[in-house]
């Protein structure tokens, strides 16, 4: 005779305790949620656990230096056109002459 479902739920919390397994929880957005399908498909990985584990692990073999350069947050660079740039030098200029004559 098969296991019950109550034998079968002891034994995975049974090996989950002896391994020492935590669940992590991951909220993500839809183009997160995308790359990550992305990145199993090419890799063959069906599941998204898996598919975690490898990359945590295959970053941290970089090294600090290294991965430090994969997990630096992209921050958007503000660029100024020449036009606006001088439209704002001329703005601050009569600002400036405002100030003066005020004063």
């Amino acid at each position: 005779m098969g296991m019950t479902q109550k034998d079968r739920d002891q034994r995975r919390n049974d090996k989950a305790a002896r391994l020492r397994e935590e669940d992590l929880r991951l909220k993500v957005r839809p183009g997160t949620k995308q790359a990550l399908a992305d990145l199993m498909q090419w890799a063959g990985i069906e599941e998204q656990g898996e598919a975690l584990t490898l990359m945590i692990h295959r970053l941290h073999e970089l090294g600090a230096d290294r991965a430090f350069l994969l997990l630096e947050v992209p921050r958007h660079e503000i660029k100024v056109s020449p036009a606006v740039e001088r439209r704002l030098e001329l703005a601050y200029r009569r600002a400036q002459l405002r100030i003066i004559s005020d004063g």
